[in-house]
């Protein structure tokens, strides 16, 4: 139910090929299990995202000359990756373009994470069409901004979670170390149900960084696990959700979409901090004022101008449709389609010379 997790769509042919050479649809839950574990590493490792004509041909004669095809798929994910086990440092990313926020987000679904205020499964089917999970920073971006740490840091994976809109309002821009006891307190296990470390010390502003270092951890063995019980077809079965065609589809414009847009990004945020400007607020939600509705997801805004005060609200947008284009103008946000434009804008208007 979220874009993220259709982050390899080379796959979806070889998924075609082998249902057709079954020659009837996958019934068993082995077999989808192992399917979807063979899937999940084709996202996390990029697999058609380099050599893609290559992998595709060899992933189709895995399909058409072997009796076991889901052991030879996965036996060419191992040929190109060596290693398939998951390590702290792969959840080192900042922002959505990580492709281990994809993982992230799966867990969530599927793991029995709980919401932080209500307690309930963050389950599709349990929660209702209306409540599309939000995006949560566990350590609030102003307070750490406040705090002097990185936009990196603030945005890394490890700081993500995932909750209703409600309690996401909620909770709002709460210190950790107030609001996580509270929901410990309300709802014995939901900080676990998210693989938040337990040790209260770590929820302080001051230890964020060895918070960041131990949630990385418990990432790494969740998704390590989560995996192993897909491989081994040991995932629990669990009650017919709601047909995805009957659901209410629920999109916010803009987000971004690869690795390489979120690498030209920082390329931007790296380029004006070397001229001593702001660098801007990565994956800024641009909101309705008057109902806090989320309207567009902006890829690098500067809300308050590039000058604090002095210039209009910017946006460098990559890569997004009119859509998103046009609903950050009309907030009044002159926009850049790409870094070249961004450059001559600050040189000409700002630092006065060439960029």
């Amino acid at each position: 139910d979220h874009s993220r997790v259709l982050g390899s769509p080379f796959s979806f042919p070889l998924l075609a090929r082998y249902i057709d050479r079954q020659g009837k649809s996958v019934k068993y839950q082995d077999v989808q299990d192992k399917l979807l574990y063979w899937y999940a590493h084709t996202i996390l490792w990029g697999h058609y995202s380099a050599s893609m004509e290559t992998r595709l041909r060899r992933d189709l004669v895995a399909i058409d000359g072997n009796e076991d095809i889901l052991e030879a798929l996965i036996a060419n994910l191992y040929q190109s990756r060596g290693d398939l086990k998951l390590y702290p440092r792969n959840f080192e990313g900042a922002t959505r373009g990580s492709r281990f926020y994809a993982m992230l987000y799966m867990m969530t679904r599927v793991w029995h994470s709980r919401d932080f205020e209500t307690g309930i499964e963050l389950k599709h089917n349990l929660l209702g069409g209306m409540s599309q999970l939000e995006l949560h920073h566990i350590f609030p971006k102003a307070r750490l901004r406040e705090c002097g740490y990185h936009w990196s840091e603030i945005n890394a994976l490890a700081n993500f979670t995932f909750l209703t809109k409600a309690t996401n309002l909620k909770i709002s821009a709460k210190l950790p170390e107030k609001y996580l006891a509270a929901c410990e307190e309300k709802h014995p296990g939901v900080l676990a149900s998210h693989w938040i470390p337990m040790d209260r010390e770590l929820w302080k502003l001051e230890n964020y960084r060895d918070f960041l270092a131990e949630r990385r951890k418990l990432l790494a063995q969740a998704a390590n696990d989560f995996l192993s019980h897909l491989r081994d077809g040991a995932m629990p079965e669990t009650t017919a959700a709601e047909s995805v065609l009957a659901r209410e589809i629920v999109s916010i414009p803009g987000q971004i979409a690869s690795e390489a847009e979120e690498a030209l990004l920082l390329e931007a945020m790296s380029w004006m901090e070397q001229h001593e400007l702001p660098t801007g607020e990565i994956e800024f939600e641009l909101v309705e004022d008057e109902s806090g509705d989320v309207l567009a997801m902006l890829d690098l805004a500067w809300p308050d101008g590039v000058q604090v005060g002095r210039t209009d609200p910017a946006a460098l947008l990559i890569d997004e449709g009119e859509e998103t284009l046009s609903i950050a103008q009309r907030a009044g946000y002159r926009c850049f389609t790409n870094l070249e434009q961004l450059q001559h804008y600050v040189g000409k208007e700002i630092l006065d010379r060439p960029a």
